[in-house]
């Protein structure tokens, strides 16, 4: 199959074209998130903040899969770019056996520890058993969760987004219809309360990966890759490749759940309803980031394929149209939280109280949305040039370096809400941060195509 569009259609209609199925099935995702939560918030408020507090370790599989995934999908599309095959099916092949073993460490480690990791943050009883059912029925599915990421991001590499964003809505829409049957039970179908919302979600995943293979195996013939263990070529030095760019950016991802953690620690020295607000605006700001992210995931197999085949004035061209679409997600998002803060909180919540402390919290953080567009979007073309360790800067100051500190000292002076003006003031430091980092890497990308 011919790759060569990457570097020959028009920068704008073929960012568009990859970017907006990618949009789509984040929209849907996050759709299904938000419909998920929505839900088990009706079982009771110690569910939903049961799921808050189980969220930084499915975020933490999620980040190690999808981290070497984007390794994965940076290597094949550079090296499609560069003509050389051989390498973009030994790092297809090695996407694959790694994200297996990965989701294999990382589930059995949250089945065995989620009680005690849950316990560290409430001592309420029901809040730790709910949290903990919960888990032990949704890590099941970590295996089949890490193969379909790495099919997600070996069709996103040859420009497949189309197969991507069939297989995402299809398992979100099967979560979707599951939730309140298995929730609430149907039928024959038993109530099954916060277990209903686990294996809803894993049932879905599954259907996605059976999606991703029937297409695989049945289109043979059109993919310009092959998942192949037993014709693997220079495995040493491509997994070193893969994971140069997949640690960086699966710590990218990971920082998330450690800084929740820690600011679950923060917030629930002043009430619970804290860390439930906490949680609601996570599941909240997944609308607006992971639309952002489709956008980002669309530029960055251009990105690496025109870097690969040497279109250096093109990669500035890509950047610009990128940063004005996830700037456009970014005003959306910020002007739904200024206009319509109750409602949104009040997917999560029916305490007044709860509600109200949630209006304050996103009022506040919002204001802190269209900066990180820009860090956003340069972490992102990052990635998709292998600068790996740099992406890795902005997200250390956007979720530990700077936020971390300046929340705690924040809630110290002034209470709770101390916390979320940590939110704007740590983007406006990263945004700053990335402009200058990109300039002096795009200058040595640059100086080295000069000579």
């Amino acid at each position: 199959m011919d790759q060569t569009f990457m570097k020959d259609r028009p920068i704008v209609p073929l960012v568009i074209s990859m970017a907006i199925p990618m949009t789509i099935s984040m929209l849907v995702n996050s759709l299904y998130n938000i419909i998920d939560s929505y839900y088990v918030a009706r079982i009771s408020e110690q569910a939903m903040t049961a799921l808050s507090l189980v969220y930084p370790a499915q975020n933490l599989l999620i980040a190690v899969t999808v981290g070497y995934g984007i390794g994965m999908n940076a290597v094949i599309a550079y090296s499609l770019g560069a003509g050389l095959q051989k390498q973009a099916n030994t790092a297809a092949t090695l996407g694959l056996l790694g994200n297996i073993l990965h989701g294999i460490l990382i589930s059995v480690l949250c089945i065995f520890g989620m009680s005690a990791f849950v316990g560290r943050f409430s001592d309420n009883a029901d809040i730790i058993r709910l949290g903990t059912e919960y888990a032990r029925i949704v890590f099941l599915f970590g295996v089949p969760n890490a193969a379909a990421i790495s099919y997600e991001k070996m069709f996103q590499a040859i420009g497949r987004m189309k197969v991507s964003m069939i297989s995402m809505l299809i398992g979100c829409l099967v979560n979707i219809v599951l939730d309140p049957i298995m929730i609430f039970g149907f039928g024959p179908i038993p109530a099954m309360g916060i277990a209903g919302a686990a294996w809803a979600t894993g049932i879905g995943q599954v259907v996605s990966l059976l999606i991703y293979l029937v297409v695989y195996y049945r289109d043979l013939a059109n993919i310009p890759i092959r998942i192949a263990p037993r014709k693997m070529h220079q495995v040493g030095a491509t997994l070193v490749k893969v994971y140069s760019i997949g640690i960086p950016a699966a710590l990218n991802l990971a920082l998330s759940s450690l800084m929740i953690t820690v600011l679950n620690g923060i917030l629930a020295v002043y009430s619970a309803s804290y860390v439930l607000v906490l949680g609601a605006y996570y599941k909240l700001q997944t609308f607006i980031y992971l639309t952002a992210n489709g956008i980002v995931q669309g530029m960055r197999p251009i990105c690496s394929y025109n870097y690969g085949a040497g279109e250096f004035r093109r990669l500035k061209a890509i950047f610009r149209t990128g940063l004005a679409m996830v700037s456009g997600v970014m005003v959306i998002g910020t002007l739904l939280c200024i206009l319509l803060p109750n409602q949104l909180i009040g997917i999560f919540a029916s305490n007044a109280d709860t509600i109200q402390l949630g209006r304050e919290a996103l009022l506040i953080i919002c204001r802190g949305f269209m900066l990180s567009g820009v860090s956003v979007t340069i972490s992102g073309v990052l990635e998709g040039l292998g600068k790996g360790a740099e992406s890795l800067v902005i997200s250390l100051a956007r979720n530990i370096v700077v936020l971390l500190p300046l929340a705690y000292v924040l809630s110290q002076a002034i209470g709770a809400a101390g916390v979320w003006h940590a939110f704007w003031i740590t983007e406006a430091t990263a945004a700053v941060l990335s402009i200058l980092l990109f300039r002096r890497i795009m200058r040595k990308i640059q100086a080295e195509a000069q000579n």
